[in-house]
This record gives structure tokens, C-alpha cells and sequence, in this order.
């Protein structure tokens, strides 16, 4: 059955966002369990104007690093009895135990209500050295009590993925990829920095002030860059068939043919509201999108997604992407967050 969608409205909308320069090009999907609607308005790169974008352009897709890696390792170490969501870190993993974050479980870090810092420029706090890094991400004073505030913060991803990589004894790249990107499909997702030809296919980002030109292919999140490239709140690089292959099996886990570390349970236990009575209200890792109800319109979102955007109602069955490389014009959110509510309105009218 074909989708029912007003893709003419759709179509405008992205195209706009390239004539007004909030974006060079974009990717966009709209999709159902076996139907999918693509577009690819615009070029990769205002530099070359004749290489146009495509439906397996790759792009550094920043925050959804966080469900993409960390949400689904998490959710394979659940799912295989190694690690509860509700037990204090500090009980199993020495490295934070006598440390504030000991007090914290998995299920603060997921619903963001750890009581950790804001986001902040961890050169800035802890240089530039991945082990001091780690010392002082796993280390640091906590803002208020766990469970007393929502409050978004990259750490959490940061904090969630140390433990996978301690918990798995491998590498959050190796583990994300052998349970989670390989089984479904996922053949052009990793983490970068890219190969040279991989990396002449990648859609750059902003301007690197050190050499002068374009990031292509290295992420552009800060921490991805300090910790070697992989960490959890940044550093995945992903094509728009990847992303379809993830978001279906979300919907439908288990039954397209993929065998990830994640399946059922997990899913329905993050896409619910498990924040109580704070606000924002959110379930682990996701939360209902900007301008919808939750627990009526069932239209998820994930956690700090920023220039890729992702989003998925089990409701209605359906899933919609939104892949741009905004950031080679501005840093300015609120052009392209104008373009996401618009995009996700029409894909799920």
C-alpha cells in the first residue's frame, strides 16, 4: 500500500531550505514497513556545483550518534542480563564508585534526570588527553540530586557509552557495529574518521579553523574529536538506507530478517514516558517530537539529534529522516528547526 503523503508539500518545504541557504542539500525519507518516499534537493557542496546530492550520501550525523550506539548497546546489555537499569552505577563498575556518579543508575542517564552538567566544552575542563577526559566526565560533581530534574545533557551519552565499552570489554564502535549495524544491514554506518573515498562521498560540515578547510568525513562534534573519534554523544557517520534499516526494525523488531543485540522489550520500554511527572517528559533516550502530545500523537524523537533528523510513530506505522549539512553556512539551530517541525508535521499528517 502506498504511503499517504502530500509529497509536492514536502518536496517544497526541503527545497526551500536549500534556496535559503540554511542547507547546501539534503536527504530526506518518509517510510513504513516496506514503502519508502525519497527525496535529494540540492548539492553536496555550494564549492562544486555539479555533484548533486544523493540517496547514499553520507553524513555526520551528529547526535543521533546516541541512539544509533550507545541507546542500542544498552539496550543488547540489558536484553543479555548484564546490566539492570534501576541498579547505582557505583554497586558494579569501580570507577566511579565514592564518586558522585556512583549514586546514579542507567535509567537517570537514559531519561536524563542524573542531575550531571550541561553541556560544556570538555577541552575547555579537562584538556585534551582521552584519559583525562574519561577522569573527569566520570568524576565530576552532580547539579542536584539524581531524580529530582530533566535536564538534556551530552554527558549522559558520554557516560552511557564508557560503561558499554566496560561492561562488553570492547571498543563502543566494535560493540555497536558486531551487535547492532552488521545484523541489520547496516554496512555503511561507522565511526569515523572516514577513508579518503569514503570520505570524498561525505557531505562536509563547517569550516576547520587549524587547516583552513571543510570537515569531510572527521566528525564535528567536539568530543568525537578529542576521544579519538568514537564516543557516545558524537562521531557516527550513516547513509539514509542505514538509518531506514534501523528505523524499521525499531518499529517491527525482529521481524525484518536482522538479528540486533536490541529487540522488543527494549523498544517498548524506551518509547514511554519514564520521566513521572517532570517535564520535559521523555521515555530512555527518546522523546515525544516538539509540537505533538504525548502518549496521543505517538511521534518520537531522539535525544539531542541536531542536523540529522530522525523520527518514528509506532502508531501509525511510519518513520521519517531529514539529513542535511547545515552546518556549512551556520551554527544558528532555529533556521533548520523551523524546516524539522514543518517536515515532520507534513510526513505525519
Amino acid at each position: 500500500m502506498a504511503l499517504d503523503l502530500d509529497i509536492d508539500r514536502i518536496r517544497r518545504l526541503v527545497g526551500e531550505g536549500v534556496r535559503d541557504k540554511v542547507y547546501p542539500g539534503a536527504v530526506w525519507a518518509v517510510g513504513d514497513r516496506s514503502n519508502m518516499v525519497i527525496g535529494t534537493p540540492g548539492v553536496l557542496d555550494p564549492d562544486r556545483p555539479d555533484e548533486p546530492m544523493r540517496h547514499d550520501t553520507v553524513f555526520d550525523v551528529g547526535g543521533l550518534t546516541e541512539i544509533l550506539a550507545v541507546w542500542s548497546a544498552v539496550g543488547s546489555l540489558v536484553e543479555d542480563g548484564k546490566l539492570h537499569l534501576d541498579e547505582q552505577l557505583g554497586v558494579f563498575w569501580p570507577e566511579v564508585r565514592g564518586h558522585p556518579l556512583g549514586r546514579v543508575t542507567t535509567r537517570h542517564l537514559l531519561t536524563h534526570t542524573a542531575g550531571g552538567p550541561p553541556l560544556t566544552d570538555l577541552g575547555d575542563l579537562y584538556g585534551t588527553h582521552p584519559r583525562d577526559i574519561r577522569d573527569g566526565v566520570l568524576h565530576e560533581d552532580l547539579r542536584c540530586p539524581p531524580g529530582e530534574a530533566v535536564e538534556y545533557t551530552d554527558r549522559a551519552a558520554l557516560v552511557l557509552g564508557f560503561l558499554a565499552e566496560e561492561l562488553s570489554g570492547q571498543s563502543l564502535d566494535v560493540l555497536a557495529a558486531t551487535r547492532v549495524w552488521q545484523p541489520l544491514g547496516m554496512t555503511r554506518t561507522c565511526y569515523g574518521p572516514l577513508p579518503d573515498e569514503a570520505a570524498a562521498r561525505c557531505a562536509p560540515t563547517e569550516l576547520d579553523d587549524s587547516t583552513g578547510t571543510r570537515l569531510r568525513g572527521t566528525a564535528h562534534g567536539s568530543q568525537a574529536r578529542l576521544l579519538g573519534g568514537v564516543c557516545g554523544s558524537s562521531g557516527v557517520f550513516s547513509v539514509l538506507p542505514d538509518l531506514a534499516a534501523f528505523l524499521r526494525h525499531v518499529l517491527q523488531p525482529g521481524q525484518d530478517g536482522g538479528q540486533p543485540g536490541f529487540g522488543p522489550a527494549w523498544v517498548r520500554e524506551s518509547l514511554r514516558i519514564r520521566t513521572g511527572d517532570l517535564s520535559p517528559a521523555g521515555g530512555l533516550f527518546w522523546h515525544p517530537a516538539p509540537g505533538t502530545v504525548a502518549g496521543t500523537d505517538d511521534i518520537w524523537v531522539p535525544d539531542g539529534s541536531t542536523g540529522a533528523g530522525a523520527w518514528l510513530s509506532p502508531q501509525q506505522g511510519r518513520w521519517a529522516v531529514l539529513l542535511t549539512n547545515e552546518l556549512y553556512y551556520a551554527r544558528d539551530p532555529e533556521p533548520l528547526g523551523h524546516v524539522r517541525d514543518a517536515f515532520r508535521s507534513l510526513a505525519f499528517a
